[in-house]
């Protein structure tokens, strides 16, 4: 039976590597039963100069204390001219709600109806568009200064999408339907958020006033006006609309909620500290204990040179985004160098990916013989 089972992991974590290396989308996830609140009532704060893209603020969920989380919205700097950002969205799954997860890409893609606000008012963006290298924003729906940046233009939008809803289907959702092209544009080839996203993420995961079970809906930092900085932040004005959830770890009559591992895309994780935490294998159960120590203290050993390898890893590069930000050259030309570096990353990030799966495999396939009974003398 172990030697069955040892071979059953081997092959999942073949598929985990060949699952790196294709250029589809898998998924990392959980289901979550309850929806998310309503998207809050907040102002944009002016953007910070040419070539940011606006990227509208969410909930995020922490399975950690089982509760929604606001993620703030900000200014991004577009990964190279001619991308544009697809939002994030919650859906309903058939047994909870689960997020798909926002992109780059030349075409704005499906992200559920949701209306975000500022130019993404459920289909498309309308808050601004490229012309060859430059972006030029919409002044009817986007804060820009028009004393620092003049590639602006005003063309009225009429937004008849009023819903603060935030998700799409289950109860109270939205019923919106990708169409052709949006379902085309997910296909396409296009890159994971950036890791001035992650840093957003991260640092409104870390504050417990973002969490809707302190803020009822109404985050205290609704926006800032650059990636991972909250000092110059703009408050939520006032809640999307009431949110008296269950508790969230439950399901409808109290049963505990549906929480399954959902495929996430694998070519996302830009840098090591984007990856999800090391999976550890089942503790070995061999009858002999000296056995068992010995193949435990191996997987302890191999886990700690993993997390050595990440952190090396994200050292590194640290040290190349630092340098980026001393060098000098216009604007285009510092796009494509940041384009390449962060493509570089990437490729760096699923190479180590792929390592360490191979490594575990390989410790899978030593453990199956030793999970034998002992043969009698």
């Amino acid at each position: 039976m172990k030697r069955i089972l040892g071979s059953v992991r081997a092959c999942l974590f073949a598929a985990v590597i060949l699952a790196m290396s294709a250029s589809a989308f898998a998924q990392i996830g959980i289901s979550i039963r309850i929806g998310p609140p309503p998207i809050p009532v907040y102002a944009q704060p002016v953007c910070p100069g040419e070539g940011y893209i606006w990227v509208p603020g969410y909930w995020a969920y922490d399975n950690s204390y089982n509760d929604y989380y606001w993620v703030p919205g900000t200014w991004v700097l577009a990964p190279q001219p001619g991308y544009l950002w697809t939002p994030g969205w919650w859906g309903w799954g058939g047994e909870g709600f689960i997020f798909h997860e926002g992109y780059w890409g030349p075409v704005v893609g499906f992200y559920g109806g949701i209306n975000y606000g500022f130019g993404y008012f459920g289909n498309g963006y309308v808050g601004g568009r490229w012309d060859h290298d430059r972006f030029f924003y919409n002044r009817s729906v986007t804060n820009v200064n028009v004393t620092n940046i003049t590639n602006v233009y005003n063309t009225t939008v009429v937004n008849n999408n009023v819903t603060r809803v935030s998700y799409n289907g289950g109860e109270g959702g939205l019923n919106a339907r990708p169409t052709a092209e949006q379902e085309a544009a997910d296909r396409e080839r296009h890159m994971g958020p950036l890791a001035a996203q992650t840093r957003q993420l991260d640092a409104a995961r870390g504050n417990p006033e973002l969490r809707a079970a302190s803020n009822h809906g109404r985050p205290p930092i609704a926006a800032t006006d650059r990636a991972g900085e909250f000092t110059h932040a703009e408050p939520a004005r006032e809640a999307g609309g009431p949110y008296t959830p269950r508790p969230a770890n439950h399901g409808p009559q109290g049963e505990p909620a549906a929480e399954r591992n959902i495929p996430h895309p694998p070519n996302s994780y830009v840098h090591p500290r984007d990856l999800p935490p090391t999976e550890r294998m089942p503790s070995p159960n061999t009858g002999n204990a000296a056995q068992d120590k010995k193949f435990q203290q191996q997987q302890d050993k191999m886990y700690a040179k993993e997390e050595q390898q990440r952190q090396k890893l994200q050292a590194k590069q640290d040290q190349e985004h630092e340098k980026m930000q001393r060098q000098q050259g216009n604007q285009q030309q510092m796009q494509q160098r940041q384009q390449q570096m962060e493509q570089r990353h990437q490729q760096q990030t699923q190479q180590m990916m792929q390592k360490q799966a191979q490594e575990q495999q390989h410790m899978q396939q030593r453990e199956a013989p030793r999970g034998e009974a002992p043969r009698p003398h």
